[in-house]
């Protein structure tokens, strides 16, 4: 219960924030976007998941790949999301729980995560739903908040829900820390 009450707080919270998101959060969640796609770029024949996409900052970065998916569990946030991905002809959204994807196993070559795992109940149980649904040497791309996660703490739990890091972006001019890592 307490699971889902953690959930629920965070779906009003970013129903709320909806109409005003990209305005607060544009330059924040780009930067980050940015420090990821400079170590690794989807190709177009990749599939990608943009896990916890919120109004589809990654859309656009990512528009030349074979499919794009974007979930979240906002229905007001996807609202947003929907208007970039009619612009794209390979983008779609779905309204999906992060720990519970609508997926087979080992699906995407590519999952993103942005600023996602401070708002989850469980952040090692989300990893492993990511972790599920993405293929053998697949990338994972994920980032967590400094005010949440010191460098050490994110590194530990990407480490324990079997994940390679590759790399971590640490540097003050993000909010986050950035990780780029394998299956």
């Amino acid at each position: 219960m307490r699971e889902w009450n953690k959930k629920r707080k965070a779906l009003r919270h970013y129903d709320q924030l909806a109409p005003v998101y990209d305005i607060q959060y544009a330059e924040e969640q780009n930067a980050k976007i940015k420090a990821a796609l400079n170590n690794t770029k989807p190709g177009e024949n990749d599939l990608v998941l943009d896990l916890g996409c919120g109004t589809g900052f990654l859309f656009e970065q990512t528009a030349k790949t074979k499919l794009l998916v974007g979930i979240d569990i906002s229905s007001k946030i996807l609202q947003e999301a929907k208007k970039r991905a009619k612009k794209l002809p390979n983008a779609a959204v779905i309204r999906a729980d992060a720990d519970y994807t609508p997926f087979q196993n080992q699906t995407f070559d590519y999952v993103f995560a942005v600023t996602i795992l401070q708002n989850m109940p469980n952040p090692l149980k989300t990893l492993r739903e990511i972790k599920r649904v993405s293929k053998p040497q697949s990338a994972v791309i994920l980032t967590g908040l400094k005010k949440k996660f010191s460098q050490e703490r994110f590194t530990n739990l990407l480490n324990k829900s079997g994940l390679n890091v590759s790399t971590i972006k640490t540097n003050p001019q993000l909010k986050g820390h950035v990780a780029i890592c394998q299956k």
